[in-house]
Parts: C-alpha cells; structure tokens; sequence
C-alpha cells in the first residue's frame, strides 16, 4: 500500500481522554466514508483523506519510542483514523504494534467500528495480564439501514455489537462511544435506549456519549452536501443551518431528554457512562510504575 514518511508515532496526551497516556497513529486517511467525521477538518490538513496511507517504518519508529520512555502508560489508537481499516486486514501494522505494546510493558485503549478488531483479543489479553486494557467500539445508532447510509464502508451496528459481545465474553474490558449522535436523524429515545438495552445484553461495561456532534471547515460542507444526497426529501441541511448556523458544536436540541434518560437506562442495567469511572474501572489493580528500559 502506499506509504508517507513519518518520523514520530507516539504523541503525548494529558491523560483525561479514557487515561491514555499516548496516542499513536499507524496510518493516516479512513476509507470507511462516515459522512460526519471530524478528522475531515482542514485543521488536521490530511489531504485526500479517504486514501488510506500507511506510515514509513512505523514499528521500528515505534519500537524506538517505547523503548526510550522512562515511563510506562497506556497507548491510545483510533483517534485520527481507524486503526482496524482494510488494509490491516493483510498489513498487521495494528497487531504488530500491538506486540511491541505488550513487549515492552504498556497498556493500550484501541478504538474501532471494525469487527476485525475481534482478531487481536489473544494480545489485547496478553497485555491486561500486566496493564490496563481497553476494547471501544464506536455505535451510534442500532439501526443497520441507517448505519450503511452514514458509515457505509464499514461493519454494520450489528457486527459491531457481535464483536463487543465476543470480546467482553473473553474478559476484555469493552465498551462503547457514542458519538456522535447526529441531531436530528439519531437524536431519539428510541436510539438511545435501544443502544443501551443491546449493550447490556452485549456485555458491554460502559457507554461514553456526545449527544451531538461537531462541524468545521472542510467537513461542514461534506456533511451537509451527503444530508442533502442521503435524506433529499428531509430538508435536513436546511435544518441544520437555520438551527446551528456556522458554529462549531451541533448539540442535539433534545440533550436534556436524552441524558436522562440515557442515564437512568445505564444506571439501571449497571453500565458505567462517567469518564472517571470508566478510567477507575478498567485501571483497577494495575499500580503505576517506573519502568527502565
């Protein structure tokens, strides 16, 4: 596939998204086509963004790094691009890096909307042995009609919920983020709750949500011009201009509503929905050390 030069893979974050302490990016562009995804943004200045690319030398620059730290943490991956598209599926860049994750002694929180994620379990087990471990799956609507419209090139609602179901079912720590939460196509109680209800039958230990969702730059004008060729008949970029004109947030107008009763649901069936415990819980029993390599 191709490749783009690289000369760092692990990026330090403050550690309040999921308790990572690192971010890693193996490649760069999503072919899954999700129509609303921010890393479209002309901030991030990917060019081409739906050409997937993969990083030059990108295990041995991150096996230099994780060599070179004096402390351990937990990796993060899923944040700029997929780290389960296509191509993984032969090129086992994610896996890979994977191993050298567990080699050298560091947690990892992948995040995914790939059911191919369910194939590196064996090392995500490997290393909960010895660090935090976290499997997430992004759902935002439990409808696989819709699904295929708004994320097209990728695993259906139902394959996801299968791959959480499987990995929770080994023991690996599983969850869900979701976001977004379109305004006014997915912003029901229906949505919600039903999301919850196949999570908990799923097995999945929480649920992390944004009832809304962002627009900018070079992504506004892409979301708006595939609610237009999507839903022709709603009059939903209408919609969305007259209610959130140019800013940034697209807060759902139902927010309140929904996280009430989103709350209740997840209180009732014992699901975790708060970043601090989310954190507590899949760091529970894990001291942090000073690791020198």
């Amino acid at each position: 596939m191709e490749t783009i030069p690289a000369k760092t893979i692990l990026g330090r974050t403050k550690g309040s998204w999921f308790g990572t302490d690192y971010m890693m990016n193996l490649y760069r562009g999503c072919c899954h086509g999700c129509i609303y995804c921010d890393s479209r943004s002309d901030c991030y200045g990917i060019d081409d963004f739906e050409r997937v690319r993969a990083k030059e030398n990108a295990l041995t620059i991150l096996r230099d790094e994780l060599r070179r730290k004096v402390r351990t943490g937990v990796v993060g991956t899923g944040s700029m691009s997929d780290p389960y598209n296509p191509f993984e599926e032969t090129e086992l860049l994610t896996r890979h890096a994977l191993e050298l994750i567990n080699a050298y002694g560091f947690g990892a929180v992948v995040l995914s909307k790939s059911a191919l994620i369910v194939r590196d379990m064996d090392i995500l087990l490997e290393i909960a042995e010895h660090s935090p471990a976290m499997a997430k799956m992004t759902v935002t609507t439990c409808d696989d009609e819709l699904c295929r419209l708004i994320e097209p090139n990728v695993s259906v609602s139902s394959e996801r919920f299968s791959a959480i179901a499987e990995m929770s079912g080994k023991g690996i720590f599983t969850g869900i983020t979701l976001m977004p939460v379109l305004p006014f196509i997915e912003d029901t109680e229906e949505n919600i709750i039903g999301i919850v209800k196949t999570a908990h039958e799923c097995g999945a230990r929480f649920i992390y949500p944004a009832f809304g969702m962002t627009l900018r730059g070079r992504q506004r004008e892409h979301y708006l011009s595939q609610l237009e060729k999507i839903f022709p008949e709603k009059g939903l970029r209408r919609k969305y201009e007259s209610y959130f004109g140019e800013n940034y947030g697209c807060t759902s107008p139902n927010v309140k509503k929904l996280w009430a009763r989103f709350a209740s649901e997840c209180e009732r069936y014992g699901i975790l929905y708060k970043m601090e415990d989310i954190c507590a819980a899949y760091k529970s029993g894990y001291d942090t050390q000073l690791s020198f390599f």
